[in-house]
Parts: structure tokens; sequence; C-alpha cells
């Protein structure tokens, strides 16, 4: 798993291409990328038999790897991860 959430690394470009933008786009943006990033793991470890979490029992489950109900859970990440990586960039820069 800490790979896999360690590709929240790579919210910082897309962080910077999105400022200035409204926050329920930037909030809607960074959820489409974790359900894609949770999607594409999620298959990809399930086909290895690997995958350490199932949502079939979740009536709003797609493909047993994603919940459509933790959308607002992902929407309040992404803007955190936005903020927790921007501040980080701008340190950096400094």
């Amino acid at each position: 798993m800490f790979p896999i959430y360690g590709l929240a690394a790579f919210l910082t470009p897309v962080g910077r291409m999105l400022k200035g933008r409204n926050l329920i786009f930037r909030g809607l943006v960074y959820t489409g990328i974790i359900f894609l990033c949770e999607f594409v793991s999620g298959t990809l470890l399930s086909k290895k038999g690997l995958c350490p979490w199932n949502y079939e029992r979740s009536r709003w489950n797609i493909g047993k790897v994603i919940r459509l109900d933790y959308t607002p859970c992902w929407f309040v990440s992404g803007l955190l991860f936005e903020r927790l990586l921007m501040e980080n960039d701008r340190l950096s820069k400094s």
C-alpha cells in the first residue's frame, strides 16, 4: 500500500496546473485521479491475487476495487494533499 499512497507525490504538477481554479473543480480533478489510481492498482493487484481490499459488499462498488461512496473522502483528501504538497513545493523553492 505504501507505494500506492506514494503516488500522491505526482499531484504536485497537477496542483501547479490547477492553480487559481475553482475549489470544487480542483477537488473533482483530484478525486478522479485518486479513483483512477485506485482502480488501476486494484485491478492489477487483483489479477495477481494480491489486492488487500475488496469492495464487493458495497452496492456502490466499481469492479470491486472502487467505492463511489468514498467520493467525499477522496475529494477532501485530494485538497489536503494539494495543500501539503504545494507548501512543500514552495518551501523547496525558497
